[in-house]
């Protein structure tokens, strides 16, 4: 039993570490690469991309993204989901992107899936299909790219180009068969069993259109790359056939890797693929470029569509609401008091690309000319303060990605404080436009931050004094490496730029490693810690009911609750019981209504903390909402009332609710 056990949780963690030795050794692959190469090498690279390959791999990545809608639309066309072809397209580009830039697509795009078509009324059963029908397009095109790659460019693969031809395109047949079977079996059949598992097949139509769409989305996303690559030198030898296959395998050891937008992964395979052909500052410029339009930029997009369509949502009860009506509002209208998981998401994600963007921004972009001393040294140091906002603003991500109230402030301020620098470094209108995006993406999910900092608890921590240390040393080291070269106003772009202060570089990438473990010890979350049931917090409870939220649920169980959990502000609270290995609340939040969200989150972190299982016991099904975002279902119970909990650990809930004698 204690080796199933051991065994299942080493099989849980292999994906995440086979995706940490992918990107270790990524990391090596490199750093070997360009050990030999300079800043000003990679600036020349970029600037070396002709304008007119850059409007081509704009053009590329518009008919890239218009591509992927056509995977939500045949996927809610196949399940009847009752969605227009409009929002399904709004829904793949969303969840699309965010599943780019996060990695583990299945969680990531699920989310927003799941958010986003609880918000128009799809029930969950057709989302799980909608999900299926999308990654199972997904996995066929990709057979079908394999496919054409193995027929007719095998020697672009590496580990194939010194094998008899007659293994690859046996390869590639089976490749092709495997499609030609899958749509004869949707001629055929409705519907397979899997084990216990039952799969709805599309029409033959809408099949044979899964693989098209797919294969011509990789096809075109490969084709940005291609574009800002731009013209190739004469007797290269590499066409687009071979590219799109070292593109396949690339995009692929990114994705196996789980690796937020196969950082270091995807860039390592295309350096070792294209390194015969191209020189390095040329390959490394055309994935920074090809990286910026397929990621950073839609990231930005969907970021900003999903803020307005937040407000949207929470806007339409309101007008809805007149006069004579009643207030009884349509399901699709309702204003869900949680913010879901995807909101946070992305604005983690949208912060964490700023934070680096901010940072390379600072150290590559070429600063205006200046025309006094005092105009250099507000140049110089507004790019360096530039540097400092963007290590901060990565530092912080980590925070917002726990819910921490205090990441989500420092997040606003700190984007305030990078638009007053931007201006002192007369930065292009487009850099204005970016941080002011992130800060539109940020503002609207303030409910969403609600857990308390680390630094709250132990703000004298030697975890956090140490590093804070040793980041105003590294600092203080860059200004000491000034003084004694003698930059004079010009210190900053000499710091980065001349050979003989590489000193002052590696004080500056020091102290940015110190900010950044110094943020991640003082904003994570702090350890929840329950308030015992005893007479004391059990009249604090008291406190908190009154007529209208007394739970009948928790006035008829005979069993006493082992404690009680409240908000940040302690204006709301649940009762729960915590037996092994389930967490039960006994009925409705009570206190204040507009809090009882925060305390229904907050008994899930307390669950998650622990490692039980949730389970919610209610009267009715006034937040149902609430924890369908959590991830939990409803069931009616015998004796009345209703049990949320997850789907699949409900006929365990079922034996242990009667054991304890509450269904």
């Amino acid at each position: 039993m204690q080796v199933s056990a051991r065994y299942q949780r080493l099989m849980m963690r292999a994906p995440a570490l086979f995706g940490a030795v992918l990107l270790v050794v990524a990391v090596v692959v490199i750093w070997r690469e360009l050990r030999h190469l300079s800043v000003h090498d990679i600036v020349l690279g970029l600037h070396a991309i002709p304008v007119q390959a850059l409007w081509k791999g704009v053009g590329a990545t518009f008919l890239a993204y218009f591509i992927l809608s056509f995977y939500d639309g045949l996927a809610c066309r196949h399940v009847n989901a009752g969605v227009s072809w409009g929002r399904s397209a709004f829904v793949a580009f969303c969840s699309y992107v965010l599943s780019h830039n996060i990695g583990c697509a299945a969680v990531s795009g699920t989310a927003v899936r799941y958010r986003l078509y609880r918000s128009w009324g799809v029930p969950s059963g057709k989302i799980a299909s909608i999900i299926a029908f999308c990654s199972l397009t997904y996995l066929l095109g990709t057979i079908g790219l394999v496919g054409f790659v193995l027929l007719w460019q095998p020697q672009a693969i590496p580990f194939l180009s010194h094998a008899p031809l007659w293994i690859s395109h046996c390869a590639g047949i089976g490749c092709f068969g495997a499609l030609l079977a899958y749509v004869g079996l949707s001629i055929w059949k409705k519907e397979i069993k899997i084990y216990r598992w039952r799969l709805d097949l599309p029409r033959w139509d809408i099949s044979i259109a899964q693989i098209l769409i797919s294969m011509a989305d990789m096809s075109v996303t490969a084709l940005i790359a291609w574009c800002v690559i731009g013209p190739l030198p004469p007797g290269t030898g590499l066409n687009f056939g071979g590219f799109l296959a070292i593109y396949i395998v690339a995009y692929t050891a990114g994705l196996v890797a789980s690796v937020p937008g196969g950082l270091g992964v995807f860039d390592s395979a295309m350096l070792l693929a294209l390194s015969p052909w191209l020189p390095l500052p040329r390959i490394m410029g055309a994935i920074l470029v090809f990286r910026l339009f397929y990621y950073i930029i839609p990231l930005i997009l969907a970021g900003v569509m999903f803020a307005g369509h937040e407000l949207l949502l929470r806007g339409m009860p309101s007008l809805s609401q007149r006069p004579g009506q009643g207030g009884i509002l349509h399901p699709n209208q309702v204003v869900r008091e949680s913010e879901a998981d995807f909101s946070v998401i992305v604005a983690t994600s949208v912060q964490a690309v700023l934070g680096i963007v901010t940072i390379l921004y600072a150290l590559l972009a070429p600063l205006p000319v200046f025309h006094s001393v005092i105009h250099a040294t507000i140049l110089q140091l507004s790019a360096f303060l530039l540097w400092l906002c963007g290590v901060i603003l990565f530092g912080l991500a980590g925070g917002l990605s726990q819910r921490v109230a205090l990441a989500w402030r420092l997040s606003v301020y700190v984007l305030c404080a990078t638009l007053v620098v931007l201006g002192l470094r007369q930065a292009h209108w487009a850099v204005f436009l970016f941080v002011a995006a992130v800060l539109v993406v940020l503002l609207p999910f303030k409910k969403g931050y609600y857990r308390q900092a680390h630094w709250r608890v132990e703000p004298l921590s030697p975890s956090i004094l140490a590093p804070i240390s040793l980041w105003a040393v590294g600092l203080a080291g860059v200004g000491w490496v000034g003084l004694q070269r003698h930059l004079g106003p010009v210190w900053w772009r000499a710091m980065i730029y001349d050979a003989h202060t590489a000193i002052g570089r590696w004080f500056m990438g020091i102290s940015a490693l110190c900010c950044l473990f110094a943020l991640w010890r003082a904003v994570r979350r702090t350890r929840l810690h329950p308030l015992p049931w005893n007479l004391q917090n059990a009249a604090k409870y008291g406190c908190l009911v009154d007529a209208a939220t007394t739970t009948h649920m928790l006035r008829d169980v005979k069993i006493m609750p082992d404690g009680i959990i409240q908000d940040e502000s302690a204006k709301a609270a649940l009762a729960f019981i915590k037996r092994d290995p389930f967490l039960v609340s006994l009925g409705s939040p009570v206190g204040v209504k507009a809090f009882h969200a925060a305390a229904i989150w907050r008994l899930r972190d307390y669950a998650v903390q622990e490692g039980y299982g949730l389970v919610f016991l209610q009267d009715d099904t006034t937040l149902r909402d609430i924890y369908e975002d959590i991830g939990l279902n409803g069931f009616v119970l015998k004796k009345g009332g209703y049990c949320f909990c997850n789907i699949n650990q409900y006929p365990l809930v079922q034996s242990y609710l009667d054991r304890l004698g509450l269904r």
